[in-house]
């Protein structure tokens, strides 16, 4: 999905809300060629008839021209309720972005401007949100409303997260993601926009998460990461200074030298957090900053129609 224009920089909310809902609409109009066919230019006002319901607000126009059965939503209706939540530790700020690059380069400007697009879907579809954003703090939670004021007030702090000048902030996940599987009250769908990077061990971290499905929440993790250096360990082969942004440690190394052995023990983690995530019934989505958003607006629709 190539976005029509880019915007460089933000400099209001508005921005914000203006490039997700662009890349909304490019999704939508590319569903009249995909499976998702039914969801279409109608699917903001309708929403997939379950067997059981009354059949007496099924559209039946719209049956005659996709052989499924919809019913008309209403303005009144909340049919989800979605909590996003945001890793906002300093590996989250990685890379670092240069002067020419687009703030959803890196890993936190990429979850960012990913939860607008969400949030722009949600809206359409007339469904409740929340948002979290964590780092060694939980800085900020919002229940889950449908209001415009609402939506409006989280576009505003998805901004403020963007605009931060990042102190080195370590990731305290397995507390905040307790905390707020504690917050979230009514059923819902539970969106972690996180790098996986944590001091604690990983047995600590999947109880977190299976703690967050204690109420019958459907979990979705985005695993997100920067495939060039963070996968595949891409560098020159010039002597280099790596150092932890969130614990200051150092490490001088020649990338080529380790390349190998590194692709492998890192492979290996996302493989074990995709596992143990299976296990758990938790959907785990591996996503690099360099791809589009498709890969994130699918899942959500697939996770949604299992929601029921």
């Amino acid at each position: 999905m190539k976005l029509e224009a880019h915007l460089e920089k933000i400099s209001s909310f508005e921005h914000l809300e203006l490039l997700a809902n662009q890349i909304v609409e490019g999704f939508i109009s590319g569903m009249h060629k995909s499976p998702f066919h039914g969801f279409s230019a109608e699917f903001a006002e309708h929403k997939i008839y379950n067997p059981g319901e009354s059949t007496k607000h099924i559209d039946w126009k719209l049956f005659a021209k996709t052989d499924r059965l919809y019913t008309k939503r209403y303005e009144e209706e909340t049919n989800l309720r979605c909590h996003l939540i945001i890793d906002n530790s300093s590996s989250m700020h990685y890379p670092k972005l240069k002067e020419n690059q687009l703030f959803y380069e890196n890993k936190i400007g990429f979850s960012v401007l990913a939860s607008a697009v969400l949030m722009n879907l949600l809206k359409k579809q007339r469904d409740a949100v929340g948002l979290s954003v964590y780092s060694d703090i939980y800085e900020y939670y919002s229940p889950e409303k449908g209001s415009e004021r609402h939506h409006r007030m989280i576009l505003n702090k998805l901004e403020e997260v963007l605009m931060q000048n990042k102190t080195t902030r370590k990731t305290d996940t397995v507390t905040f993601l307790h905390q707020i599987a504690e917050n979230i009250h009514r059923r819902s769908m539970v969106i972690l926009f996180t790098d996986m990077f944590q001091s604690e061990d990983n047995d600590k971290i999947f109880k977190a998460l299976q703690h967050l499905k204690h109420n019958k929440h459907r979990v979705v993790v985005f695993h997100v990461y920067d495939k060039k250096t963070e996968l595949n360990f891409s560098f020159d082969n010039t002597p280099r200074k790596f150092i932890d942004v969130e614990t200051g440690e150092e490490i001088n190394l020649f990338a080529e030298n380790t390349q190998e052995m590194y692709q492998k023990e890192v492979q290996s983690y996302f493989k074990t957090i995709e596992a143990t995530c299976m296990q758990y019934q938790i959907r785990y989505v591996p996503v690099s900053v360099d791809e589009n958003f498709e890969k994130i607006l699918l899942t959500y629709l697939v996770e949604k129609q299992k929601f029921g």
